[in-house]
């Protein structure tokens, strides 16, 4: 190697170290410098304030390297209270991958049950995301600031009406006053909901509730009138100042395999979606107790549908010169070849007379069903008004349609043994928003003159 190779090596060696040497440079004047995408951050509250319980949603993101922190603070006059202080894993500034979170949702349930000392006013809410920073870089970071009102007071509530005594089963009016603030009000009974509407004619603002006590419903204490306004506060009150238990009478009822194979396929051929399962006593059992349940849950949907007023000003009539078969809620165990196969209760009243016979409507409405409609086979079901209904099941022939305006008495078909019936009769109840209640009620002229008239006043046009 000749003396000019050497230093021409030599040149090249330094050259490629000198690279190096900036390109360590370079790297770490750029470590030094990668912090991580300034955070994106949401924050969406689920109610228009915040009362007992608001939820809140807080999203936070960062490209890049990933989030570091996040922490949501209330803030309300001088108190602070931190409800979320959460650190990340992140990526090193000198690393093109590894683990990071680029992306954060977290819930929050901010109100008087999640934070101490919380008072009517107004409280900020304050979100804080930040990314990774470097040793010489801060670590950049989003601040998001909402300022809620406090509302922790409940709607006021004031019953109006006296002498309330409903019946296991049975129904009954309460009229009452509510605060501006209330968004629900109406009675709940056990599981049952029944919301009050306002009095019509009153000056000022009484409201009404039309409620009942359901049958499986054996005692008052769950029977509460109830305002609540748009954050979820809650105001109740006990009204009730008198309960009638009623038991209900048991019944056996012999299934034969000749009455399953006559129902089952008729009804299976008139339900959509219903098709033949593995037998003949399974399907009859999924008849009565499942689209019975479904049947009932379709009966509380068409009661949103009720028109909010009177349609009705006289007592409710039965079928004429009918014989009773079978009472309201009755409670029916069914046998078949000497084993129970299922236990249903039966919500109505059987009715039988001649066969075919003419059926009038109970009372001045409107039809809001009329088709075949599972258990209860031809079914016509009319609208009182305020979601007080009346149901005519297992028809072997109707006249109305839906939507048709009918008259107390005016014929709307006539008796059969369609969907779940042994023999010809009449399936006859009364529903309120959906619940069965007791007929008897509604057929006596006196029960609602005492009961609803002398209560309501004016704003019930009935006539004896």
């Amino acid at each position: 190697m000749s003396r000019f190779e050497s230093r021409g090596g030599r040149r090249r060696g330094r050259r490629v170290i000198l690279a190096l040497g900036l390109g360590l440079v370079f790297a770490a004047i750029g470590t030094s410098l990668r912090v991580g995408a300034r955070p994106a951050v949401t924050v969406e509250a689920a109610l228009p304030g915040l009362g007992r319980s608001t939820p809140i949603r807080v999203s936070a993101s960062s490209t890049g390297r990933g989030l570091s922190r996040l922490i949501v603070t209330l803030h309300q006059d001088d108190r602070s209270e931190v409800l979320l202080d959460k650190t990340y894993v992140y990526r090193p500034a000198w690393a093109l991958w590894g683990p990071q979170t680029v992306d954060e949702v977290v819930e929050i349930e901010v109100g008087s049950e999640t934070v101490e000392g919380l008072e009517d006013g107004v409280a900020t809410l304050q979100v804080e995301a930040s990314a990774p920073g470097t040793w010489v870089r801060r670590a950049p970071s989003t601040v998001v600031r909402q300022q809620y009102p406090v509302i922790l007071r409940p709607p006021t509530l004031a019953v109006v009406s006296t002498q309330h005594y409903p019946a296991q089963g049975g129904a009954e009016v309460v009229v009452y006053t509510v605060g501006t603030t209330s968004i629900r009000d109406g009675v709940r009974s056990g599981d049952a909901w029944f919301p009050g509407y306002p009095l019509p004619g009153a000056s000022d603002n009484r409201r009404f509730a039309l409620f009942a006590v359901p049958f499986d419903l054996d005692s008052s204490e769950s029977v509460r009138l109830e305002a609540e306004d748009a954050l979820g506060n809650l105001t109740q009150t006990a009204f009730v100042d008198k309960f009638f238990p009623r038991p209900f009478r048991t019944d056996r009822i012999e299934v034969s395999e000749k009455f399953m194979a006559l129902v089952v396929p008729e009804i299976q051929a008139n339900t959509p979606g219903l098709k033949p399962g593995s037998g003949l006593v399974e399907d009859y059992v999924a008849i009565n107790r499942d689209l019975r349940g479904a049947n009932a849950q379709t009966l509380r949907d068409l009661a949103q549908q009720s028109r909010q007023e009177f349609l009705w000003s006289r007592n409710f009539q039965s079928l004429p010169n009918a014989q009773v078969m079978s009472a309201f809620a009755d409670r029916r165990t069914y046998v078949f070849a000497g084993e129970e196969i299922d236990h249903q209760d039966h919500l109505g009243f059987d009715l039988a007379s001649v066969k075919r016979a003419p059926v009038p409507a109970a009372n001045d409405g409107l039809v809001i069903l009329a088709g075949y409609f599972g258990i209860y086979g031809n079914t016509v079901l009319i609208d009182h008004g305020y979601a007080l209904m009346s149901l005519y099941g297992h028809l072997s022939s109707f006249g109305v349609e839906p939507g048709q305006v009918v008259e107390r008495g005016e014929i709307v078909g006539h008796t059969g043994e369609t969907g779940l019936a042994a023999g010809d009769h009449l399936h006859f109840t009364m529903l309120l928003q959906g619940e069965a209640v007791n007929p008897v009620e509604w057929w006596d002229a006196k029960w609602l003159r005492d009961r609803l008239k002398r209560k309501l006043g004016e704003a019930m046009p009935f006539v004896e």
